[in-house]
């Protein structure tokens, strides 16, 4: 089962947190460096933050820089996006990413909604 999952979106007062989650529940991505992304209405997909699976690297995107950060969870083979602090900008689809060779793998998504 190829597939990453994401969950954990919803609706989120500014100023608020919420956390994302990527399962690989076929344990096909294991080892491998995790990406998040986000699309909002009428926007190109921007990348967000990257984490290496053995933990030793991540890096977050300026616009969430100081506000969100990423972590995984070995035993249950899961990435984390700790979104806090939240904008109205923030406001979009959320996807996680693997990049293995030349192919891209997608989540199908988790929306998240910002309200002032």
């Amino acid at each position: 089962q190829v597939q990453l999952v994401e969950s954990g979106g919803g609706l989120v007062q500014t100023g608020g947190s919420l956390r994302l989650s990527c399962a690989d529940p076929g344990r096909t991505f294991s080892g491998y460096q995790r990406n998040w992304y986000r699309q909002a209405p009428g926007k190109e997909r921007e990348f967000v933050a990257r984490l290496n699976w053995d933990g030793s690297y991540t890096y977050l995107s300026d616009s969430v820089k100081g506000r969100f950060t990423v972590s995984r969870d070995i035993t249950k083979n899961t990435v984390y996006l700790q979104m806090n602090s939240r904008k109205p900008d923030d406001a979009a689809i959320y996807y996680c990413n693997v990049k293995l060779g030349r192919k891209d793998y997608w989540g199908q998504g988790t929306q998240v909604t910002v309200s002032s």
